[in-house]
């Protein structure tokens, strides 16, 4: 009896799918779409530069740990619409959704660490430098 269950086993075992992934928290909802919008902003800039539209969008670099990133986000979705251009009303789309995210869903989750806003204008530009002597 004992030797037929071992193999009907090893195939329940073996043949299950993995446990799934965890659900994202309301954290990695925020970073990841803080993410999404930096990089649909850069590609914009990048692909319509000289669009009026594009020109006189506010800069957009987001630090969600930062309590000014929401008044950055707020400021850009009230920037004047560029009703031609549909990749400025997705964008401006995303970034309602990411204030909404913060300023209701999320909020408990939420840890500033940072209230300087003009990080958010100027950012630091992250480089790597090496210890005197390495290459």
């Amino acid at each position: 009896m004992r030797t037929r269950l071992f193999p009907v086993l090893l195939l329940l075992l073996a043949g299950s799918p993995a446990t799934q992934p965890a659900p994202p928290t309301c954290y990695s909802r925020m970073l990841n779409l803080s993410r999404e919008v930096m990089g649909d902003f850069q590609s914009l800039q990048a692909m319509e530069p000289s669009d009026p539209c594009v020109r006189y969008l506010p800069t957009l670099y987001l630090d969600i740990h930062n309590y000014c990133v929401l008044a950055k986000l707020r400021d850009f979705v009230a920037s004047p619409q560029c009703w031609k251009m549909a990749q400025v009303d997705a964008l401006k789309d995303k970034v309602r959704k990411l204030y909404t995210i913060m300023n209701s869903f999320c909020r408990r989750d939420l840890v500033f660490l940072s209230d300087d806003c003009s990080a958010l204008e100027y950012p630091i530009p992250v480089t790597t430098v090496l210890p005197d002597g390495q290459r």
